[in-house]
């Protein structure tokens, strides 16, 4: 029997070891989840780059623009790539974690476009005007899967007096609000201005939060990383989705209208709408 314990110490070693390895793993694997995009606050000094060159504040976001080791994508990164190389446009990106502060850096002259998840329906002051639509998304609920499966929230009506996160600055803000209006019951937001939609998720998918409503391209795209998480509950309609300039920089905003309306025929754009597997409304 001595010898049988013995002969245990071992394996309980061994088994503390693997523990303490999975551990570590499991923790490298959030880590590069959340390194994927940079924590609030990451955004260097910006300093305004002055003649030709257009500034754009861009928000990290499989659909604006997110960067992983040495790759740059994005679907409206890729689409002012092919702007900026067809007109000979000399852009410089800045990219930002929260929208907020762009539309601030918008307002004070620092950018001269932000490029963010926009509705064209949401409620902007009289500083800043949309461009031409870009493609179309809509609003998903965010939430988690319990053991078996079930979600708390499967319709809209579910959402009476529950708490929901969403980005600061989003036209999500404004959709909650209407809908506690239309359910006749209210719906207490959660408007978080450092962190982006992707982030936003995350908080959702490793139980920091119950549940968010961010654009469905974004959700779509991070669902596969995280099976427990659901996206099937809307929250919009289908909606036009754009870029924001500042009002009075007339000239800039005809020269991207007209190649946004430009390029929006041509064949690239539609390799650009497969790849990230969005609809144009076309």
């Amino acid at each position: 029997m001595g010898r049988d314990r013995n002969s245990l110490r071992p394996r309980q070693g061994q088994a503390v070891v693997y523990a303490a390895l999975l551990f570590v793993v499991v923790g490298l694997m959030f880590s590069l989840r959340y390194c994927s995009t940079p924590p609030p606050g990451a955004e260097k000094s910006v300093v305004k780059s002055g003649g030709d060159t257009i500034d754009v504040a861009i928000t990290y976001s499989p659909m604006t623009m997110y960067r992983y080791a040495d790759t740059l994508g994005g679907f409206s990164y890729d689409l002012l790539r092919e702007l900026g190389d067809s007109a000979g446009l000399a852009l410089k990106f800045h990219p930002v974690t929260s929208t907020t502060k762009a539309l601030e850096g918008l307002r004070g002259g620092l950018y001269d476009v932000v490029v963010s998840g926009m509705a064209r329906i949401t409620d902007l002051d009289s500083s800043f005007v949309f461009t031409s639509d870009i493609y179309l998304d809509k609003q998903v609920l965010v939430q988690r899967r319990d053991s078996l499966g079930d979600v708390r929230f499967s319709s809209q009506l579910d959402l009476a007096g529950a708490e929901v996160l969403v980005e600061g600055s989003s036209p999500a803000y404004w959709r909650l609000r209407h809908l506690s209006e239309e359910i006749g019951d209210s719906i207490t937001i959660h408007s978080d201005f450092d962190y982006t939609s992707e982030q936003l998720f995350i908080k959702v998918a490793v139980g920091e939060a119950e549940c968010a409503v961010v654009n469905e391209s974004v959700a779509r795209a991070m669902v596969p990383d995280y099976p427990d998480v659901d996206i099937s509950t809307d929250i919009s309609f289908t909606q036009f989705q754009s870029w924001i300039c500042r009002r009075g920089d007339s000239e800039l905003l005809n020269r991207l209208n007209s190649l946004i309306d430009t390029f929006k025929v041509s064949s690239r754009y539609e390799v650009i709408l497969e790849r990230y597997g969005v609809w144009s409304g076309s």
